[in-house]
């Protein structure tokens, strides 16, 4: 069984700095945690704030996105389907002519995909038993985990300074293959 889920937040795994996508189900009544990488993380942040984000040129995404557009291929659906060895592996469900193929992706790359085709996001039943779940129904929790609106007071931190604070927690370790 699947069951439907939407991009609720990203936030920082306060021990690794490690970003980590939470989806809820449409209910709101839980949501899961997915540890993803920072370009992916970027990738997602940009499409939900994107006004937050000047970008003039098509990212990798958005550029998949096009590419299946024009050649006439939907996105129908995204599936987090398995949980193996605290590894999140997904489906990216695509239809043209009434012909479906399904393909592997990480979770992280369908869900920024899907942010930018509009298809659905699901997670199988079973993944949901597999991995920890937050109770959504626990009161102020919801709040707790949703970004917040942007503070219009000039004293506030500013969106660079609150990245140059998170860049300086990390260690060159946070960015596994893509160390600097």
């Amino acid at each position: 069984m699947l069951v439907e889920m939407r991009v609720m937040s990203l936030i920082l795994d306060p021990l690794t700095h490690v970003p980590i996508v939470l989806l809820k189900d449409v209910e709101e009544t839980f949501a899961i945690p997915i540890w993803i990488g920072i370009l992916e993380a970027a990738a997602i942040e940009m499409k939900l704030n994107p006004e937050r984000h000047a970008i003039s040129r098509p990212m990798t995404h958005d550029l998949m996105n096009n590419i299946l557009s024009a050649f006439d291929i939907n996105v129908k659906k995204v599936v987090v389907c398995d949980l193996r060895d605290n590894t999140f592996y997904a489906e990216i469900h695509l239809e043209r002519d009434g012909q479906e193929v399904v393909m592997d992706a990480r979770p992280s790359d369908s869900i920024a995909l899907a942010l930018r085709s509009g298809a659905s996001i699901w997670v199988d039943q079973k993944v949901i038993e597999q991995s920890q779940t937050i109770d959504l129904t626990e009161e102020g929790m919801i709040e707790k985990l949703s970004p917040q609106p942007e503070a219009s007071d000039s004293s506030e931190k500013s969106e660079k300074d609150k990245w140059s604070e998170i860049l300086e927690r990390m260690s060159p370790e946070d960015f596994g293959k893509y160390k600097m």
